[in-house]
């Protein structure tokens, strides 16, 4: 009787599910006059003072704000997120994220440190598939960027009056909170969006109502009659008049949804590129700009020979612990966290959507599972291996989903890598490598890291949700290498070693950056360096991920940039 009670209740929140994503799906669904297939291009044409290479984090908010002076062409690869259910509810968070169909809103990749990763490829970029989580970076970061600090204070304000909201805590947060504060993460700083030693909570671009705002939404700020936003336009390569002292881009190649070549050109304007940390050097090298021997290896004609374009990747190491917890949690993602001192960030995510397809799907991180590929050898471990895994967990019962994860990150890291082609269609993957934990001093802060979610799962606050038994630290920790997917072979001292356990237990938090960087790929105001009439703005030109969450600074980045280059345009042009 029990059960089948159960059962009818299940069967009432999957109903209310479905009538709350009905209703906000209509209420989403913006209706810009701008947004158009890739294939209108044909039928209209013309050349654009700005060419912005990529609708997402960045683009978004730069594009929006070009507008209000001047012609702009956005060219996104993907889609629209608006009406996608997987996208607008948070309880959908992990299907996008899974999802491997060629036209999806995320596209997977794996490091070749075996580290499962995913890239976003939809308009509004990371925000549209992303934990939510929003969090100013540090004032030492916009120092090193150079950035004005007046202008700063103003697009901020700017990107969060439209999109970010103040998250409603769940249990599992609280109880979270206050183990920090027991654990010594102090002071306890409130609600805040300023980066601030200690514990605080931050803001969030998902509403009460669990719907996602992303950076797509910035774009209603914009001018509607200069603005054009291409969807499934995927551009191929950027074109270069070479015959001056230096190569200056005159507009770009790309191929709508129905395969078909354009080319879009700009009027004594710029090109920019905001394709994200992966795409943006993919994007150069295909166009002729990076390594020599690599362009030449690949038969693309050299335009502009840089060393340094696709180098000093690098991608924030995480390690999680699992939470068995007495009974199902609410779900959570990314509401609290705790900035340290010793250069690690603490966080925390609990319980699982309650859609028809969450319990179906794999969900990484940011959802209680347990269950691992460390049974298989090594080679064993391939991405059939990963989807035969996933499908298998179809018939999980709930009780699988009990508890959450308290995970840390790394600030930084030290440790960097490279990326490079493997073909010239840019629509694959290139070859990515982050060298996770190659840098002494990230293993030593990962360390630190774990011994600081040590003292935290002893908090009174963590231990009430618990289960009655006392668990180990070394029982979690075995718990935590089965719950998180990678790719790496496991060790027998995983659990002895916390040294081992980070190398082995590394998971991506999707704050991948670089290879773009300031100052050898761009200068100060993002422009590529030995080139014309192009610049690069997005975090592949960061050095380190800002803050605790990267989002809300690589957005105010496009609004700081559009405001930046809207004024000294129009300075230029009349003669001040």
């Amino acid at each position: 009787m029990a059960l089948k009670m159960e059962n009818i209740f299940l069967k009432i929140l999957l109903c209310l599910s479905i009538l709350s994503s009905s209703q906000g799906a209509s209420f989403s669904n913006f209706n810009y006059p701008f947004l158009k297939k890739a294939s209108s291009f044909g039928d209209e044409g013309g050349s654009f003072d700005y060419i912005i290479v990529g609708g997402g984090t960045a683009g978004c908010p730069l594009a929006a704000t070009l507008s209000q002076n001047f012609s702009v062409l956005v060219l996104e690869r993907g889609g629209s997120p608006y009406g996608n259910l997987n996208i607008s509810y948070m309880q959908n968070f992990h299907i996008s994220l899974t999802d491997t169909a060629p036209n999806s809103p995320s596209q997977a990749f794996i490091s070749t440190d075996g580290v499962i990763n995913t890239r976003a490829r939809v308009l509004g970029g990371a925000t549209s598939i992303n934990a939510g989580f929003y969090s100013r970076a540090s004032p030492s970061f916009i120092a090193k960027a150079g950035w004005n600090s007046e202008l700063v204070n103003e697009s901020y304000p700017w990107v969060e009056k439209q999109i970010v909201h103040w998250p409603e805590l769940t249990p599992w947060q609280s109880a979270f909170k206050d183990g920090l504060l027991e654990a010594g993460i102090l002071p306890f700083n409130g609600y805040t969006y300023d980066h601030l030693y200690g514990t605080k909570v931050g803001g969030t671009i998902f509403d009460k109502d669990g719907h996602r705002h992303t950076a797509a939404d910035l774009l209603a700020a914009g001018n509607p009659k200069n603005l054009r936003v291409l969807l499934h336009a995927t551009v191929q390569r950027i074109m270069f008049d070479t015959r001056g002292p230096k190569p200056k881009a005159i507009g770009v190649i790309f191929k709508d949804e129905k395969g078909n070549q354009h080319q879009a050109v700009v009027a004594n304007g710029e090109v920019i590129v905001s394709a994200g940390a992966i795409a943006s050097p993919q994007l150069l090298l295909l166009s002729g700009i990076g390594p020599k021997a690599e362009l030449k290896k690949k038969k693309i004609q050299v335009v502009l020979r840089n060393e340094f374009v696709g180098k000093g990747m690098s991608d924030n190491p995480c390690n999680s612990i699992f939470i068995p917890t007495k009974r199902p949690v609410e779900q959570s993602l990314i509401q609290i966290v705790g900035i340290t001192k010793v250069g690690s960030f603490i966080e925390a995510s609990s319980g699982f959507g309650q859609s028809s397809d969450s319990i179906q799907r794999n969900h990484g991180i940011m959802s209680a599972e347990i269950g691992q590929l460390s049974t298989l050898p090594p080679k064993r471990r391939t991405p059939q291996a990963i989807r035969a895994y996933i499908e298998s967990k179809r018939d999980l019962p709930h009780e699988a989903f009990m508890g959450g994860f308290i995970l840390e990150k790394i600030a930084g890291p030290f440790s960097t890598g490279h990326l490079s082609l493997i073909t010239t269609d840019m629509a694959d993957n290139p070859s990515v490598t982050f060298n996770y934990f190659s840098h002494p001093d990230d293993l030593r802060r990962c360390v630190l890291g774990i011994r600081t979610i040590e003292k935290i799962v002893r908090s009174k606050h963590i231990v009430d949700l618990t289960d009655d038994t006392t668990y180990s630290m070394e029982i979690l920790l075995n718990m935590s290498v089965k719950a998180n997917v990678n790719l790496i072979p496991k060790h027998t001292n995983d659990t002895a070693s916390l040294e081992q356990f980070c190398k082995d237990t590394v998971v991506t938090i999707w704050h991948y950056h670089g290879g773009c960087h300031v100052g050898t790929v761009v200068d100060s105001d993002y422009r590529l360096i030995g080139a014309d009439g192009i610049r690069v703005i997005d975090s592949s030109t960061f050095v380190n991920s800002p803050g605790t969450n990267p989002q809300a600074t690589v957005m105010m980045m496009g609004r700081y940039m559009g405001v930046k280059m809207v004024r000294e345009r129009l300075g230029r042009e009349s003669g001040v």
